[in-house]
């Protein structure tokens, strides 16, 4: 992979892992019950903005796959669970059982087998 495309990928994780979490924030503010909630939640800033970076996460995507091979960088894009894990840790706050860090160096080696 080229320095263009390794930044575009490291773009497309970031981008997919900041959208997921703008859109639990965003949902944490809003009380789910009836049909004014739904309403609540399509015109939220969190969840448009958090939708925003998932269409731009979605077009270095498609570029990614006509550029890439598809058995390289799918498997790549499970760098976005690791991330996510200490995003949770970090920002939410979460209590993350031993058994979920051992899936996620069990990833981790996965990643490393992709790329060599």
């Amino acid at each position: 992979m080229n320095l263009i495309n390794t930044i575009l990928f490291i773009s497309n994780v970031l981008l997919l892992v900041i959208g997921q979490t703008v859109w639990k924030i965003g949902i944490e503010k809003i009380e789910l019950s009836g049909f004014k909630s739904i309403i609540n939640v399509i015109l939220s800033p969190w969840i448009i903005g958090g939708g925003v970076l998932y269409v731009i996460a979605t077009a270095i995507w498609l570029y990614l796959l006509s550029k890439l091979p598809f058995s390289l960088i799918y498997p790549l894009q499970s760098v976005a669970y690791i991330l996510a894990l200490f995003v949770a840790l970090i920002i939410f706050k979460e209590a993350i059982p031993i058994t979920r860090w051992v899936g996620v160096s069990v990833i981790l080696f996965g990643v490393f087998l992709v790329t060599r």
